[in-house]
């Protein structure tokens, strides 16, 4: 009992068996022989039990306690670092909120001059009140109107950025057709490729059906590949752009160039905003680094994937993946000779349950 109830002070230990160690061996030394001799022993040794066990307990209890103590170590950083964690979020919420407050003051007094500039750079250049006296003028005329629109695109991109980020851009989603869409958008840029010797070629596949998607975003998601597309590949390459199935039924939209490629180290600064690679900071005709994030940003909010697949001297792939809940399903195909209420009811019952799907 003294052992164990004195484990955690070794001096206190030994303080109580000593004593009771010398008395056995003062007392039995009287009487010490051949059938007291294993008693004696056994009872000193199971003194000298006791101050292991004891040493034993004590070392147990300095673990615990060390363990203890690391333990509310530990409670308390992860405690600070909660605290931390709630201050930086409050200040980036701030800092957001700011941002936002910002640009949307920021967007309106920037517009309002810039509407002027553009219209009276149009009027100078078109020359309709008489032709300039100096043909410099018309040059100059033309130089203002084209870095207008340029900054009006600027602040365009950048406010679409800013509401993705904050999660405050809102999808007007309706039946879209994306075969369409691509179609449209490579006729606009026809003219851009032409001009830089690019063939755009497309491989669409027949009967595609219809998503639920914003037609606004996937126009834009659309035009900003394929203009980052013609505007980094050289002269006598080529784009080829795919729309497809996907192996999960969903629908995709893939664009590849023969450009001179994204090192791999690059892409991650490439998919950031305002990130340029090496190649872009080469052509002269570099953009502000805002177009690949907003589209993987769209890309996002509707649900889907978006991948970059790039290799140097290779050129770059980008595949836009809609899941198959934002894919239509076709009407099935009516029997001529089937009475007209049955024939309503079959469109109604295939269009209520797509809509019921996209809705999910």
């Amino acid at each position: 009992m003294s052992a164990l109830l004195s484990a955690c002070i070794p001096q206190a230990v030994y303080a109580g068996i000593g004593p009771i160690t010398l008395g056995i061996v003062i007392f039995m030394q009287w009487s010490l022989n051949l059938q007291t001799l294993p008693l004696t022993i056994m009872a000193v040794g199971a003194q000298v039990y006791f101050v292991v066990l004891s040493k034993r307990l004590y070392s147990t209890t300095i673990s615990s306690l060390s363990f203890s103590m690391e333990k509310e170590s530990l409670i308390a950083e992860l405690e600070e670092a909660k605290s931390n964690s709630d201050e930086a979020r409050r200040r980036a919420e701030e800092a957001s909120l700011a941002k936002s407050r910002f640009l949307a003051t920021m967007s309106h007094e920037l517009r309002t001059p810039l509407n002027a500039i553009l219209g009276f750079s149009e009027v100078m250049k078109s020359e309709l009140f008489g032709p300039h006296s100096v043909t410099s003028y018309k040059e100059y005329s033309n130089d203002i109107h084209s870095s207008g629109q340029h900054l009006l695109m600027l602040i365009n991109e950048i406010l679409d950025l800013s509401r993705v980020e904050a999660g405050r851009y809102e999808l007007k989603e309706e039946s879209v057709s994306l075969a369409n869409v691509v179609e449209d958008c490579r006729h606009l840029l026809a003219m851009r490729a032409k001009k830089r010797d690019v063939t755009v070629t497309e491989s669409i596949e027949p009967k595609l059906p219809r998503v639920w998607a914003d037609e606004r975003a996937m126009r834009q998601i659309t035009l900003n590949l394929l203009t980052n597309a013609i505007k980094f590949t050289p002269q006598g390459g080529s784009v080829r752009i795919k729309v497809g199935w996907t192996a999960s039924g969903g629908q995709y939209l893939s664009i590849k160039d023969t450009g001179p490629g994204i090192p791999p180290e690059e892409i991650p600064i490439v998919l950031s905003s305002f990130g340029r690679g090496s190649m872009a900071q080469k052509n002269a005709d570099e953009g502000s680094g805002l177009g690949l994030p907003i589209v993987k940003g769209l890309v996002e909010l509707h649900g889907g994937n978006f991948t970059l697949k790039s290799q140097v001297r290779e050129g770059t792939e980008v595949i836009v993946i809609l899941p198959p809940e934002r894919v239509i399903d076709a009407l099935p195909q009516l029997d001529p000779d089937a009475p007209a209420e049955s024939t309503a009811q079959m469109a109604k019952s295939s269009t209520s349950r797509w809509r019921r799907k996209a809705a999910a």
